[in-house]
């Protein structure tokens, strides 16, 4: 946690009988309105007149909404309150995400004659980080360092990971650590007293409103919040699997240490994705690389085909999305984000779009490598189903609809889009093991190359293409002592653009070195 040292009264805070000026700025399902409203009952419970206002953003990341409250003590006139927060004029700004911290130093909401910047150090990616191919994150330093120079207090850790541990939203840890601060002129139980007028979720509240308050005056080492413990290793089911996953996982534990940690999260995603056979798939394709590879460059080889294998095997299919819209941990995350009270009715829709591939691809191997062939037949499925479809899975006809197909999951083998994809698969390992043999180092890389295979529908095939042109380049450069090199420079290429302008240029680079 950044926690700084309180600066002069009079800079820090407002006088007690100054007007507050506070703006908080969150995403959709932070709970940007809760807190707003806790504040505005907390004010007026202590004999403060009050006003609170919103602007909502566009939809990045399901809207970003700049909330605002002004506060003063009553007195012989009624103050007048600003509607918007002004640049250089803002006491208190809370960050529900820490980007949104760097947004309010953009706009000139925080500086440090005045404001104390309260935000989570958790990251909701934005939208231009998202669609990025590769790595679109930005850099969060540069955002902590901005703030260390633009606060006059500047108070930042992860709330979210304590919300979540106590089963709460991070609107009530950053209360708590609002709270804390002691920025506004009141006391704990005031603010606790707030969080009671609500109707629900009072109690999970209140716990996370105390870790964020201790969280605050306690501290945690700068750099950052605890690490999330990793998810419990243990399964459950009938016996007969859960011995299948013992000796899986026992097949884990022999692994190389620096590889267990990575194999045994994609076993887990493998055997979700299907069953505990296809996990048993999983460990024998990985165990040519675990021969070829050595500890002098600490099992990285085998590590990639870990990560990379398992992300290959468990590909977007209809069945999996299917599956993964009627699973009961989406419904209570939805049902979270949008603040649903228990008495209110949840219309939920879903946007299907499925090109012919897809539909093709869910057929038997055989029939629908026949239609695949055939234009005609293609473009004729085509018009049967690319008409987008609005399913609502609030329905019992839709949902049964959804849930049928998520469980066809032992079929899946038998479909066009399986044999393709384990096609793929199998080429793609051969050549990266006849690489393991003379160049280790290339054969990481090849197998590296399968970051840019992702999602389903246009972005798959993109990234098919893009994968199917460097691995071309790759079998012309063999041999070459940069080849590694060649390989990396090339995939770090595709990732730069989705008009894979980049990869031309390094593929025509390569060809005239």
């Amino acid at each position: 946690m950044t926690l700084h040292q309180p600066v002069p009264a009079k800079e820090a805070r407002p006088g007690p009988d100054d007007v507050i000026k506070l703006a908080i700025m969150a995403v959709g399902g932070q709970g940007g309105g809760v807190l707003t409203r806790w504040i505005e009952t907390l004010a007026r419970s202590q004999g403060y007149a009050c006003q609170a206002t919103s602007v909502a953003g566009v939809a990045q990341r399901t809207g970003a909404t700049v909330y605002y409250v002004e506060m003063a003590r009553t007195g012989s006139g009624q103050p007048v309150f600003a509607l918007a927060p002004a640049a250089g004029d803002v006491d208190i700004l809370i960050a529900a995400e820490l980007m949104e911290a760097g947004r309010a130093i953009a706009r000139g909401f925080v500086t440090p004659d005045r404001t104390t910047l309260i935000a989570s150090s958790h990251r909701d990616l934005a939208v231009s980080e998202k669609t990025v191919p590769g790595d679109g994150i930005a850099d969060a330093a540069e955002v902590r360092a901005a703030a260390e120079i633009a606060a006059a207090r500047f108070i930042c850790f992860d709330m979210e990971r304590l919300a979540v541990e106590s089963g709460s939203v991070i609107s009530a840890t950053l209360f708590g650590t609002l709270a804390a601060s002691r920025c506004l002129p009141f006391e704990r139980a005031d603010f606790e007293d707030a969080i009671r007028t609500g109707k629900r979720e009072v109690e999970a509240s209140l716990r996370a409103f105390d870790a964020g308050f201790h969280a605050c005056l306690q501290g945690v080492p700068s750099g950052d919040a605890p690490e999330r413990s990793p998810p419990a290793q243990g399964a459950t089911g009938p016996a007969h699997l859960l011995d299948r996953w013992q000796g899986l996982a026992g097949r884990v534990s022999d692994l190389p240490a620096p590889v267990r940690p990575i194999a045994m999260a994609g076993l887990r995603k493998v055997v979700d994705f299907m069953d505990a056979d296809y996990g048993q798939e999983y460990l024998d394709r990985m165990a040519p690389f675990v021969d070829a590879d050595g500890v002098d460059n600490d099992h990285a080889l085998t590590r990639a085909a870990a990560k990379y294998v398992a992300n290959a095997m468990a590909y977007d299919d209809v069945i999996r999305v299917a599956d993964l819209k009627t699973r009961a941990s989406r419904n209570d995350r939805i049902v979270v984000e949008m603040g649903t009270e228990p008495q209110q009715l949840l219309h939920l829709t879903e946007y299907m779009h499925p090109r012919a591939e897809e539909i093709v691809g869910l057929l038997p191997a055989r029939l629908g490598a026949r239609i695949a062939a055939s234009p005609r037949a293609m473009a004729r499925v085509d018009r049967w189903f690319s008409k987008g479809r609005r399913l609502r899975s609030d329905r019992l006809g839709p949902f049964l609809l959804l849930y049928a197909l998520g469980g066809l999951k032992r079929y899946r083998r038998r479909t066009r889009r399986h044999a393709v994809e384990q096609a793929h698969l199998d080429r793609w390992l051969s050549r990266a093991a006849r690489a393991a043999a003379d160049d280790p180092a290339l054969a990481t890389e090849v197998l590296g190359c399968g970051r840019l295979i992702k999602g389903y529908s246009d972005t798959h095939a993109r990234g098919l293409s893009n994968f199917d042109k460097v691995l071309g380049i790759v079998d012309q450069v063999a041999g070459r002592p940069d080849a590694a090199a060649c390989t990396s420079r090339l995939r770090e290429a595709a990732l730069l653009d989705e008009d894979g302008k980049a990869l031309t240029e390094a593929i025509r680079a390569i060809e005239r070195s």
